[in-house]
Order: C-alpha cells, then structure tokens, then sequence
C-alpha cells in the first residue's frame, strides 16, 4: 500500500497521507479549502473581524484539489466511486450541491452529505473525501 503527501498541496494537520492506495483503489483523505500557505479559499475577515463564507467557492477549492491529488495517485476525477461531504450548515447544501454538479454528473459517485457541529478550523465550511476505482496494470 502507497501512501503519499503531495507538496503542492496544503500540509495536513496530522499524521496522515494526503492519499492511500490500496490494491486497485485510490482512499482520498478529507480535504478543506485550505491553501498551502495556510489561508483559505471562500472565506475572507475584515478589518473588524466579520467573516464572509462563500461554499461555492470553497466546494469548488476542493474538488479542484481532489483533482490534483488523483492526478499524483495516476486517476481522475471520472475514477471517484464514492464521495463523503462534511458541511458545517446545511443551509450551504445549495450552493454546494450546484458546484458539485460542475465536477460530477448523475453517471459520477455515490455519494454521501452530512452535517457535522465544526471542521478542524473555523474558516472550513466544507471538507470531502472520496474513493477512486483505479485498477493496476496487469503485469506480465
């Protein structure tokens, strides 16, 4: 079994991969909006401390990221079988839902959406992992 920190990637806060392969599947690990340097997409504090989320723009973050990650595991996006989302409220289920809809289609992954009480940061609205189908080569 592979597993594999990828350092264009925000570092995780643990000791764990940002990916696992196992056989012929790819265990992604839950993944924020959270940037390499720490900041966060879809989530900006004023001056005075007001914090304006945007989901669809840390959705959007995400799955981008999911996607880099598979590219390192050798897969893509249209490999994913199965998808876990976390949401802070689900009042941020619509405009997830929808930028979700731009990555998959009615042909993608199972999937599952939950809402949880907070995520490792206060800025992280949304945090997803997943599993791809990424069969080996049969070796001769």
């Amino acid at each position: 079994m592979k597993a594999e920190v990828i350092p264009e990637q925000a570092v995780p806060r643990g000791k764990y991969p940002h990916f696992k392969r196992a056989g012929d599947y790819v265990f992604v690990s839950g993944i924020s909006s959270r940037r390499p340097d720490n900041t966060f997409v879809g989530a900006d504090v004023d001056a005075l401390g007001t914090v304006r989320f945007d989901v669809r723009a840390q959705t959007r973050a995400v799955l981008e990221s999911i996607a880099r990650i598979l590219a390192h595991a050798g897969a893509s996006l249209a490999d994913v079988v199965d998808v876990t989302s976390f949401l802070v409220d689900m009042g941020d289920f619509a405009g997830y839902n929808e930028v979700y809809g731009e990555f998959f289609d009615h042909d993608g992954p199972a999937r599952t959406t939950v809402a949880v009480h907070q995520l490792p940061h206060p800025l992280i609205r949304i945090e997803i992992k997943c599993t791809a189908y990424v069969p080996r080569p049969v070796e001769a």
